[in-house]
């Protein structure tokens, strides 16, 4: 059975992540405009970095002794809460739809290979 404080782990974070997520995509919207979601590939690719990291450095005890509800708090909350798969799904949908085919399929094709690489890197990082 899980522990009210792993609960609250996840709730917190999920907040904390939801919080940032809201004002990064606004602050990026700003900066960029709202033809292309460019905050939710930049929050995609920031959250697998922060993911793969945190894995990396918590993959073993021996590596680095995290506290688990902790792990899950960066993991499963802050993680969890800030990217934003829905959202890339229908930012795509949207882009398809008002005929910007080649940018939708350049943001499907960038948010998967740079994601995946973030995720790499910030495990590799994590792993050092």
């Amino acid at each position: 059975m899980t522990s009210p404080v792993t609960w609250l782990a996840v709730a917190s974070g999920g907040a904390l992540g939801s919080m940032v997520r809201f004002w990064m995509t606004g602050a990026v919207t700003a900066l960029t405009g709202p033809r292309f979601p460019y905050g939710t590939l930049l929050i995609n690719i920031l959250g697998s970095f922060v993911i793969g990291g945190v894995a990396g450095l918590t993959l073993t005890p021996a590596r680095m002794g995290m506290h688990p509800d902790l792990r899950i708090f960066l993991m499963v909350g802050i993680c969890g809460g800030f990217t934003t798969f829905s959202a890339f799904s229908l930012q795509m949908l949207e882009l398809l739809q008002t005929g910007y085919v080649v940018p939708a399929l350049l943001y499907g094709v960038g948010s998967v290979l740079l994601c995946l690489l973030f995720v790499w890197c910030g495990w590799w990082l994590g792993r050092l």
